[in-house]
């Protein structure tokens, strides 16, 4: 069986909340019994624990998702310089190879009914000297969503973002607002500004956690518009 609904992840930025949106549509899946499979096909920022490398998105994702996948799968290239991918690689003598990724992938959704990919960095992060995170998408040719670090200057760094998905001739098919400064002034006016120029529905903006727990961030956002996605909103009693 091959995977009924796949989908990626991408953000305006590192460290903007991929990997929790990412790991929420996961648990959200998997709660309704669906096998969803994660994969980070590149991560950088590895350490060794008990002999093993890690890494913390890519774990993330593995605990939330509902199919254990072989670590060589989820995580084709995982790298030990919090850098750049292709600056990490090169620093291990290593290329990052596209057709290995793809090869991966193939394998990955013959192993579950849904998968969710999760980018590294921004759209449009190198992986090696012709190739970058964009390309991937482009190359995957999954449905996109679009995770929007809530802080000073996200209005352009999102709407340039989705310029870029568009030229790739790929779909946003949703946009999650996720609160990373505290401080930001008038959050709402940037979302609805968002809202209002951004082609693409607002699945939901996670607010500050004081853990950042897939399950506390499902709670805040819908993907029941998300073309594909097997799990159907929970009906109204029309007497309640």
């Amino acid at each position: 069986m091959t995977a009924s609904c796949a989908y990626f992840v991408t953000g305006t930025d590192t460290d903007i909340g991929k990997t929790l949106v990412a790991s929420a549509m996961l648990h959200n899946l998997a709660e309704n019994r669906i096998r969803a499979a994660g994969m980070k096909p590149v991560a950088a920022g590895a350490f060794l624990r008990d002999g093993v490398l890690h890494n913390d998105d890519a774990d993330a994702l593995a605990a939330a998702a509902s199919v254990s996948l072989p670590p060589e799968l989820a995580t084709p290239y995982l790298l030990r310089e919090p850098a750049s991918p292709h600056i990490a690689a090169a620093l291990e003598g290593i290329e990052i190879d596209p057709r290995h990724i793809l090869a991966c992938y193939d394998r990955v959704v013959e192993m579950a009914d849904a998968v969710v990919v999760e980018g590294v960095g921004g759209f449009r992060v190198p992986l090696n000297d012709s190739f970058d995170a964009a390309d991937l998408a482009q190359q995957l040719g999954l449905p996109v969503i679009m995770v929007v670090g809530l802080r000073l200057g996200c209005l352009s760094h999102a709407l340039l973002t989705a310029e870029a998905i568009a030229a790739r001739g790929l779909k946003l098919v949703g946009w999650v607002g996720n609160v990373v400064d505290l401080a930001m002034q008038h959050g709402i006016a940037n979302v609805e500004t968002l809202s209002a120029r951004l082609q693409a529905p607002l699945l939901g903006c996670v607010p500050r956690l004081p853990a950042a727990l897939p399950a506390a961030a499902a709670a805040h956002l819908d993907f029941s518009s998300l073309p594909g996605w097997p799990v159907k909103p929970a009906s109204r009693n029309p007497q309640q």
